[in-house]
């Protein structure tokens, strides 16, 4: 054996340990890309710390990254080198060239590249926490190197107007959360109801109190000008715990009546003409109709309320909502015996359904299961003049979103009845 045979078997263990590190760089790449940042959490707080390692780099994916692709990349790029160096000097030319290619081609596909990436795909938790060591080091020591890369490669592509800008975290972890529960629910791993609730959970801090409120025009509320008897015979006929009193005008709401705090003074007083309505109710609580639904639900938890009048920019009042209102966007229609069904929906035997124009798109899409828009209107009827563009008269039809829209009834302006029929897809092209 001479020297160059020699020195190029004493290559060969280098380069293939250069190789296995690489294949430890292409395994950690996808592993902590993959790794279950829900899992990762629960495990630190249980004390596990290469979880908690876990957790520190994937916090800073851009620099994770980054010292993952230099590192796999310098090695790759020096092994093939080295190989092509001591393959030339026995196979002199091109066909030396070729040669350490092929050979190194097929080392880097099969065990740098597909080998490692399977694996930690299939064990991404498990791969990713057992790297977690070695790769945090790398992440320290090359930091000054990402960092300066980082820099000239933002710099570059400001040059052609591109401005790198880091996504919201927790619009991109509802989004995510969001698809796995969509992705789960098509598999039948997770079924209607509790994709709907999830779904409520995550919409709370999209939704204001003006996509769930209750209508002025339906808020049953009573004079307070009213004869004592006649008001107190009212609100006990009515089916609510809680009564809006106005002075005047209904926009001019000045009080609250409350069904219990009236039971009690009833008895107290021993007569329904006796009881002093404006010294039992409470006054009224008026929230923006842009607050949104988690703001609220906080707000009626430390109020410890449960009813408050929506008003818009000017004041003026547009709705109410309820502590029930935003715990139903969650769990769905909570019912109990003085409730009734939805309001304004109506089954037809032909598949059909007549529904009142100022049912909400959401309640109704909640009650049949449908999936209407609701981010352009409330209601049914302004669904269909939004997407019409026009007042519809009676008797016109209108198909989009894979139903039907027939305008049954009109008065003046307002779509009071439509008739909704689902149709295949096929009939809106």
């Amino acid at each position: 054996m001479n020297a160059l045979q020699a020195a190029i078997i004493a290559a060969a263990p280098f380069i293939l340990a250069l190789l296995a590190v690489s294949a430890i760089f292409s395994a950690a790449e996808t592993a902590l890309t993959r790794a279950s940042r829900g899992r990762m959490h629960q495990l630190e707080r249980e004390g596990d710390r290469s979880a908690g390692r876990v957790n520190r780099l994937i916090s800073d994916q851009e620099t994770m990254i980054g010292a993952v692709l230099i590192g796999y990349n310098v090695l790759n790029i020096l092994s093939s080198a080295l190989a092509t160096e001591f393959i030339t000097q026995v196979v002199p030319g091109a066909w030396g060239v070729a040669i350490a290619t092929s050979i190194m081609t097929v080392l880097v596909v099969v065990f740098v590249e597909v080998l490692p990436k399977t694996l930690a795909i299939v064990r991404a938790d498990d791969v990713a926490r057992a790297l977690s060591a070695p790769m945090l080091i790398v992440v320290r020591l090359l930091g000054p190197v990402i960092y300066a890369i980082q820099w000239i490669v933002r710099h570059t592509l400001r040059i052609f107007g591109i401005r790198l800008e880091m996504e919201d975290d927790v619009l991109a972890a509802h989004e995510e959360i969001r698809g796995a529960v969509e992705y789960h629910h098509a598999e039948g791993l997770v079924e209607s109801g509790d994709r709907r609730m999830l779904g409520g959970v995550l919409d709370l801090g999209e939704l204001t109190v003006a996509d769930v409120m209750v209508h002025r025009r339906q808020i049953f509320m009573l004079s307070i000008d009213e004869p004592c008897q006649e008001l107190v015979e009212q609100a006990l006929k009515s089916p609510f715990t809680r009564v809006p009193l106005y002075q005047g005008e209904t926009e001019n709401v000045v009080a609250v009546l409350h069904a219990k705090d009236l039971a009690r003074a009833i008895a107290a007083t021993g007569g329904a003409d006796r009881v002093d309505i404006a010294a039992i109710a409470t006054e009224p609580w008026f929230v923006p109709e842009t607050t949104h639904l988690k703001e609220q639900l906080s707000a009626f938890l430390k109020r410890r309320a449960h009813f408050a009048l929506v008003v818009d920019e000017y004041g003026e009042l547009q709705g109410l909502v309820t502590l029930e209102d935003i715990i139903e966007e969650i769990v769905g229609e909570i019912e109990d015996e003085h409730d009734m069904a939805i309001e304004g929906v109506r089954l037809q035997a032909d598949g059909s359904v007549i529904v009142d124009g100022d049912v909400a798109v959401r309640e109704l899409n909640r009650a049949l299961d449908w999936h209407l828009p609701d981010e352009h209107a409330v209601s049914v009827a302004g669904l269909v003049i939004h997407e019409s563009q026009t007042i519809p008269d009676v008797g016109q039809s209108f198909i989009f979103y894979d139903h039907r829209f027939q305008v049954l009834r009109k008065h003046r302006n307002q779509i009071t009845s439509l008739r909704i029929t689902p149709v295949p897809s096929e009939a809106e092209a």
